[in-house]
């Protein structure tokens, strides 16, 4: 876990480093509101540390800006101020609980454990998986009746995996949050981490794998499957996201049942072909198409052993394989199992009479039952379905067994504003976030406020006719629709790319699918999707050659790309990942496998993109204080290519050689406006600074007007943000100078003279 200290004293910044450090949190300080706003703005924090008086940016308007931003993070404030109307200051701009100074230690341990429970899914202060207990307050680990002694780091990359049961986190992910980031080290830190715990754990009697490898992705705690103890709540959530998904993978089958029943033939077709030695090539590779369509679609939607079958079949069915004897009856034997796996399957008798209503959006009302009755009689007239709850438990409870759209809550049934907070920090923090609308009486500025920084996206006034209130909840859902993530899937089998939307879609992700890879370009450029799902084998245009394509286009080269396959052979591997894949996910798809690499990859690439727009804003204002600069020095500056082609000149340059527009002089070759005899003394200075040196000459112009100037400049090397070389010229006019000089010359001469 990671903490963000924010604090201008020395001193009792290292102490509360030296305190959350002891605890096994990763620590991280700033001095100032302004470091640290960009801070939390590049990086991820689980808590901030905020004293209120600190320079640059105070701590109250530093916290009213982070809520600003739409963070949810905890926020602790430090103050030295023990007055009521202090506190409150400070919780009404967004912060979660205040601490006196001095502090306690004990207190402050205290507060911090309760603001983490607090902005996790789970309230549990023990964190429990089978017989693996966590006890934060006390730093103890037990597996059964073994207490593991870890040291802070193992303990801590523990605790991140038992809080986001089910979650994988990659290395740099973990790196993210476990260390500081001036302290962070590389990815082999991580697994030399990794491999301590795991042999600790393994000593205590816990399964060799409970640290769980997930390939190309990361880590993960795995529990094992007979363990029937209490389900953590990702637990449920995944056991509700398969049933939820049975209705719909029934849909796909029924679907398509009469495409896989055409595919079939062609597999018993190509097999009695075989049997008869009249098997030809286009009939061979139809076969081999079908059979790897099968490898992937079968196992994705629960047939793991007709997948099994399917790729053997495709395997003995490559044409650089001469087919036997032996083959031949083996492919016989493979078809006649895969035809009895399809026929044992049937999916049509699980819920399918619920379709229409398991597809509308779910709202979860937390409000008395008269309410609620009214509310579920006429959602079906609106397209929703309405669910409800009496109680904030029982409202926690469906949450995450029935993943609702949205939620429609009066915060008086809650019990208290500190429970709705609690309720709608977890509606953030979910995977897609819930949005919610609060639906009470109490109309006031004061309770309007405290919603909108808790996270209630709407505040809709009691009473209302129960229309209105659900014209008000699908209002809410179309906004929320609007900031889904875009996917763009491109595989040749539309199984696949409607099983995809199944997966992903209850994830906040809409996914566009593409069956034709030529017409790849103009759907991408219509989509702008956010990641790219590619199929690594499709007619005419390859997913390796699509990928090549993305990343040689300046606009598209960063996107995130994921390929599926059916292959795992190291060159398939080698070849997505030279051409440019950031992961692959193997056919027959994982669900959770699958998702955790979609998240995880779209996690990433918003942070970079933090990064990158916090480098940019810094470049911008940089470059706009240079600018302010070159416009207003009194000499001439002026900027050059190698070639003497002028790129840049500032307002007293224009005046100097008495150009009236820009046009006039930009791009032009600055020799035009130098005297004949002058022009190759200049070429040489301009060599001389191309090659890194520098110098000064005198020479003469001939204006715009053409007037006869004298000047004097000074060349120096420039380096561009794009690694390229210019020539800064700083110029000054020495025309009186030199009319002085001639003066005094013709004067010593009339003396000499005489």
């Amino acid at each position: 876990m990671k903490i963000l200290v924010i604090e201008d004293d020395l001193l009792v910044c290292e102490v509360l480093k030296l305190i959350l450090s002891n605890q096994n949190y990763a620590v991280e300080t700033a001095a100032d509101g302004e470091a640290a706003k960009d801070l939390i703005q590049t990086y991820e924090y689980d808590l901030i540390l905020l004293d209120v008086i600190i320079p640059k940016l105070d701590g109250i308007s530093l916290c009213r800006q982070i809520r600003d931003l739409g963070l949810q993070t905890p926020i602790l404030l430090l103050t030295g101020r023990d007055s009521s109307h202090e506190k409150a200051v400070g919780l009404n701009a967004g912060a979660d609980d205040y601490l006196v100074k001095p502090f306690d230690q004990e207190e402050l341990i205290a507060r911090v454990h309760a603001l983490l429970r607090r902005g996790k899914v789970s309230s549990q202060p023990v964190l429990t998986a089978g017989e693996l207990k966590l006890d934060p307050t006390t730093c103890q680990v037990t597996y059964g009746d073994e207490i593991l002694n870890l040291t802070p780091k193992e303990y801590a990359l523990l605790e991140l995996l038992m809080r986001n049961s089910k979650r994988i986190f990659s290395c740099g992910m973990i790196l993210e949050h476990l260390w500081s980031y001036e302290e962070a080290p590389g990815e082999e830190a991580v697994r030399t981490h990794i491999k301590g715990l795991r042999q600790k754990l393994k000593a205590a009697g816990a399964s060799s794998d409970l640290v769980e490898t997930v390939y190309g992705i990361g880590y993960r705690l795995k529990i094992s499957q007979h363990q029937k103890t209490e389900k953590s709540t990702s637990q449920v959530k995944t056991t509700s996201f398969k049933q939820k998904n049975i209705s719909t993978i029934a849909l796909l089958w029924h679907k398509y049942s009469s495409n896989v029943v055409e595919q079939v033939n062609i597999l018993v077709e190509a097999a009695e072909a075989l049997k008869a030695n009249n098997l030809n090539s286009n009939l061979r590779s139809s076969a081999q198409n079908v059979a790897h369509t099968f490898a992937g679609f079968l196992g994705s939607i629960g047939l793991d052993e007709g997948s099994q079958i399917a790729h053997k079949i495709e395997k003995l069915l490559q044409f650089e394989n001469d087919l036997d004897t032996y083959d031949t009856a083996k492919i016989n034997e493979l078809v006649k199992a895969l035809v009895q796996e399809i026929g044992q399957f049937s999916p049509l008798t699980l819920h399918l009479g619920q379709k229409v209503q398991n597809e509308l959006p779910l709202v979860l009302v937390l409000d008395n039952e008269s309410v609620v009755a009214e509310l579920r009689n006429q959602a079906i007239n609106k397209g929703l379905q309405v669910i409800g709850a009496t109680d904030i438990n029982t409202a926690r409870a469906k949450l995450y067994s029935t993943h609702p759209s949205i939620v429609l809550l009066d915060p008086t049934v809650c019990g208290s504003w500190e429970d709705v907070s609690s309720l709608l920090t977890d509606l953030k923090q979910l995977k897609p976030p819930v949005p919610a609308v609060i639906f009470t009486e109490k109309t006031d500025f004061a309770s309007r406020l405290q919603a909108a920084r808790k996270g209630g996206n709407t505040f809709l006034q009691k009473p209302t006719t129960p229309t209105k209130v659900l014209e008000v909840v699908a209002q809410v859902l179309e906004q929320d629709e609007n900031f889904e993530t875009n996917i763009l899937a491109v595989d040749d089998d539309p199984k696949i790319l409607e099983l995809l939307q199944v997966l992903l879609s209850p994830w906040g992700l809409k996914v566009h699918t593409l069956d034709n890879p030529k017409n790849f370009w103009e759907v991408l450029e219509a989509t702008k999707p956010h990641l790219l799902i590619l199929d690594v084998e499709m007619p005419d245009i390859n997913g390796i050659e699509l990928c090549q394509v993305v990343r040689n286009d300046p606009y598209w080269g960063d996107l995130p790309i994921v390929f599926l396959t059916a292959h795992t052979v190291s060159d398939i591997i080698n070849q997505v990942f030279t051409v440019g894949a950031d992961d692959f996910v193997s056919k027959p798809i994982v669900g959770t496998e699958l998702i955790a690499c979609i998240l995880n990859r779209l996690e990433r690439n918003k942070l970079l993109r933090r990064v990158a727009q916090s480098q940019s804003s810094v470049d911008r204002n940089s470059c706009l204080y240079w600018r302010t600069i070159f416009d207003a020095e009194p000499e001439c500056v002026k900027v050059l290519a190698p070639d003497g082609t002028l790129l840049e000149i500032n307002p007293a340059g224009f005046a100097m050689i008495e150009a009236e527009k820009a046009d006039d002089v930009i791009g032009r070759n600055i020799y035009s406006l130098i005297t004949p005899e002058y022009r190759d003394a200049f070429e040489k200075l301009n060599q001389k600074v191309f090659a890194g040196g520098s110098g000064t000459l005198e020479f003469e112009i001939i204006t715009c007007k053409g007037n006869h100037r004298w000047l004097q400049t000074h060349a120096v090397p420039m380096q561009q943000p794009d690694k390229s070389i210019v020539a800064v010229l700083i110029t000054r006019d020495i025309t009186k100078h030199k009319q002085a000089l001639s003066e005094l010359k013709k004067i010593e001469k009339l003396f000499q003279s005489s």
